[in-house]
């Protein structure tokens, strides 16, 4: 098995690797921009190599954690606060830093830490750009109803299309006017994505319940069979999340 230390940033890794079947060490920065690091691991891929990656927990590596899902490569995200603490050397470079993964990973010191799966992943950006959108939803809201409530009106339901018919209606100045319009618009956009949303969640819940869901980890039960039972007459046991 090939393993490999990358030091990740958004432009380039620089990685150290070492290859256990023939103790074969070597050292290479790879550029993510023109598609030499994608390229890089593809060829292992051809050639039949098992590889195994580790990096520190870092953003902007999800294209990355894609590419080696795809490869079929395992890939361990390290705790960057520990990684940090078993740095002896004062002086830190690209290079020092993949030296020091592939040495804690080489010697068994690496402190792994549970990542999601790109499909578990998926489906949080998707929860969390919902409530993006309900945030958004309360602010126009909000300066809707300040609009109606400066013309001596209290327009309910704003975000009903009763609502949105009702302010319509009001006779506002040249400049209220426009930013009505501005806000009824985006209204009806945030509307359409959060209804759009909201369905595929549904779907995903579905076939989460019909045990499609992805592998995630912190959803299975302990290995050893152990786990915490309330009323031993009546019930069984059940696993320590």
């Amino acid at each position: 098995m090939l393993i490999i230390g990358a030091d990740y940033h958004p432009g380039f890794q620089q990685i150290a690797f070492c290859d256990q079947g023939t103790g074969e060490y070597g050292e290479r920065r790879l550029n993510h921009s023109d598609g030499e690091a994608e390229r890089f691991y593809r060829g292992l891929k051809q050639g039949g190599i098992s590889v195994r990656v580790g990096m520190e927990a870092t953003g902007f590596s999800r294209w990355f954690e894609r590419l080696l899902a795809e490869l079929g490569f395992e890939l361990w995200i390290g705790n960057a606060a520990e990684i940090k603490t078993r740095r002896v050397r004062k002086q830190k470079t690209d290079r020092l830093d993949a030296e020091l993964l592939l040495k804690l990973m080489l010697e068994g010191r690496f402190p792994r830490i549970w990542a999601p799966s790109p499909e578990n992943r998926d489906l949080r950006q998707l929860l969390w750009h919902r409530h993006r959108l309900v945030q958004m939803r309360t602010r126009i809201t909000n300066q809707l109803k300040a609009l109606a409530m400066n013309e001596g009106k209290r327009c309910r339901k704003l975000w009903s299309a009763e609502g949105r018919a009702e302010l319509a209606k009001l006779a506002l100045a040249p400049w209220a006017s426009r930013r009505r319009q501005e806000l009824l618009e985006t209204v009806g956009s945030v509307a359409s994505d959060d209804r759009r949303i909201n369905r595929s969640r549904r779907a995903r819940s579905q076939q989460a319940s019909r045990g499609v869901a992805v592998d995630d980890a912190s959803r299975r039960g302990a290995a050893d069979g152990t786990g915490l039972c309330a009323d031993h007459r009546n019930s069984g046991a059940g696993p320590m999340w």
